[in-house]
């Protein structure tokens, strides 16, 4: 069995980098990278960036991607089969297929109706790591951050519209803490090198609490001294995921959402697995399709996906549970976070703005691996006990909008013998001859970990790509073009026509905040959502407060696989994330929507409405929330 922990080439400013670690120095140095490997060949990267930049080009639809997978037998096989649609996958599908492989992706879920869609919405380079690796003289983990820090600025470069650099605040309650913080954080400037966002620095308390006015300066005996910002990138995640699989589809790969692997197929008289049987969700139509290498990107189910191999497979994934709490806007102010880099039991609690509201989280404990985990209530007050020790505004349960959890999973190497080789990184191996696994890592860097994946399906199935990895170069659909003043455009050229309550169409302004909504989520294709509102009369808001519209229902349904309406209120906007009763009452008119574009009958509405609301009660607001100690009221 080929089982290994892949070390990813790193790139810095200069040749070499010297970094102090307890009096010794090491030298670190990049000898991978090329020109050509930075540039994608030219004339191949050009072509694809033509099919995803093409302004005529339509996606293909979830009917076509199917016959393509149906057709893919044992005499035409597929290149790669993947298995999975989360960061990981969709990113091995657009790796893979921009190599110029024939490229396969199915998903029993939606695209990042997992982990994808469950995580803090950073993107960063991993500050503790850093701590680890200079207390520890771990090069290892200082690997990991060297790397993190350079997929970073790649994530954010190639889907500028979904992320930013985002300022995150360390309060510090005596002069060592602010010295410590200062030097670690300067220190995380160097290491991040040409990949740098911008520059830490301290500030003093009344400098502080200017910039974040919720801060508190005095409490528990102590009062703040001053802060140390710094800068890691924030997303949009699930909209991330999508583009990626969105991106995969123009670039010719075939990826199919609702769609489960139910076994694999086995070469007649071997081993090797050379394709798998596949459900349709949807429709309950059961096919084959084959392949010459399938890669298991499954995120915390990838040891259900080996089993179907090998029901004695050894489990490779140790699950931890991450809960996040959304509050009110005013716990935080716009454009800066704040960490907490030790709660009471060592833990880290960020409280960041996020797309109009406050994200708070996160915990990490063990969990059981399911479809719709819940935060449980402890963990919400856990949070919400680590974030009231900060802050001058009071605290209170009701106040959560939202509450989710997502899994985490952390990886060991299966043939270990104990826990002691759980990994921070990703893992790439083939213990089923045809099954390249990969997993672990985080959604940083999901780019690199593709590429390793890819490159192990190459070398397993003896594949001929036509050219390197290309994704270090190819924006997302609807990044190409785009810059943060794209939304004036929408606000002057176009207006939301609504239907009154009474049934007349009105005219309304498309306001800086929908145009910025827009412009946000789907970058240079945010033209033709507002064309929709415009000409389609489906410029109305569908929650009081947020500027999700109607047209987006219908946009995402013809463009984004959006094929239920938990798919749109989870996945294509963040309704249910943020705001889960905002959510439920913007159901009926999801479905209502969803219902035109995808011929849906009263019963196929019905059960569309129940499967929802179902997924809202695992998302624990207030409403849905059953607490009784008054801690937090």
């Amino acid at each position: 069995m080929a089982s290994f922990f892949r070390p990813r080439r790193v790139g810095f400013t200069a040749a070499t980098l010297t970094v102090a670690l307890g009096g010794s120095y090491v030298l670190l140095r990049d000898p991978y990278v090329s020109s050509n490997d930075r540039n994608g060949g030219g004339t191949a990267l050009q072509t694809v960036q033509r099919k995803i930049t093409d302004p005529a080009a339509v996606i293909p639809s979830r009917a076509l991607h199917e016959s393509s997978l149906i057709a893919a037998n044992s005499s035409n096989p597929l290149d790669i089969l993947v298995v999975g649609g989360g960061a990981t996958g969709c990113g091995v599908a657009l790796d893979a297929v921009t190599r110029g492989l024939r490229v396969g992706l199915v998903e029993r879920d939606d695209f990042s109706s997992g982990t994808s869609s469950r995580s803090t919405k950073l993107i960063h380079g991993g500050v503790r790591y850093l701590e680890k690796a200079v207390f520890n003289l771990d090069y290892g983990q200082l690997k990991l951050v060297f790397h993190a820090l350079e997929e970073r600025k790649q994530v954010i470069d190639n889907a500028p519209h979904l992320c930013h650099a985002l300022p995150c605040m360390t309060p510090c309650f005596s002069w060592f803490e602010a010295l410590y913080y200062w030097v670690g954080l300067k220190m995380y400037d160097l290491v991040a090198g040409k990949h740098l966002l911008h520059l830490s620095r301290y500030y003093s308390a009344q400098e502080s609490t200017e910039l974040f006015p919720t801060l508190a300066r005095k409490g528990k005996d102590r009062s703040l001294k001053g802060t140390v910002v710094y800068y890691d990138g924030q997303m949009n995640d699930s909209r991330v995921n999508v583009g990626l699989a969105c991106t995969a589809a123009l670039a010719g790969a075939s990826v199919l959402n609702h769609a489960e692997v139910i076994s694999f197929i086995k070469e007649d008289g071997g081993e090797r697995i050379i394709g798998a049987r596949i459900r349709d969700n949807l429709s309950g139509t059961e096919f084959n399709s084959y392949a010459k290498v399938v890669v298991n990107a499954g995120g915390p189910f990838c040891d259900s996906v080996r089993k179907l191999a090998d029901k004695d497979a050894k489990p490779m994934i140790c699950p931890s549970s991450g809960v996040h709490i959304v509050l009110p806007d005013y716990y935080s102010p716009e454009g800066m976070g704040l960490i907490v880099p030790k709660t009471k039991d060592g833990r880290v609690v960020f409280m960041l703005p996020w797309l109009g509201r406050t994200v708070a989280g996160t915990t990490d404990s063990n969990t059981s691996i399911t479809m719709l985990p819940e935060p449980h209530e402890d963990e919400i007050e856990f949070i919400l006990d680590a974030i009231c020790d900060y802050l001058n505004v009071q605290v209170r349960r009701t106040d959560v909008l939202s509450a989710w959890s997502g899994i985490r999973p952390l990886a060991t190497d299966p043939r270990a013998k104990n826990t002691e080789s759980i990994s921070r990184d990703h893992v790439v191996c083939e213990d089923f001859p045809g099954l390249v696994t990969i997993t672990g890592g985080k959604w940083t860097t999901y780019r690199g970990m593709a590429e390793d994946a890819v490159d192990a399906a190459i070398k397993s199935g003896k594949l001929n790509p036509t050219n390197g990895s290309l994704t270090s170069n190819i924006r997302l659909v609807g990044g190409d073009g785009w810059d943060p003043a794209y939304f004036t455009v929408l606000a002057q050229e176009y207006v939301r026509m609504k239907v009154s309550h009474t049934g007349k169409i009105v005219p309304g302004v498309m306001d800086t905040a929908a145009a910025k909504h827009l412009s946000h989520s789907y970058g240079t294709m945010a033209e033709k959502v507002a064309a929709i509102a415009q000409n389609e009369n489906l410029g109305k808001r569908l929650a009081h407060g947020y500027p999700f519209l109607e047209a987006e229902v219908a946009y995402c349904a013809r463009n984004e696989y959006c094929e239920s309406a938990t798919d749109f209120i989870a996945r294509r906007s963040r309704l249910a994330f943020l705001d889960t009763d905002a959510a439920g009452r913007a159901l009926p008119r999801v479905i209502q929507i969803l219902a035109a574009e995808h011929h849906w009958d009263k019963e196929r509405q019905k059960q569309e409405l129940q499967s929802a609301t179902k997924f809202l009660e695992s998302f624990k607001s207030t409403k849905n929330a059953q607490f009784h100690d008054g801690k937090h009221t």
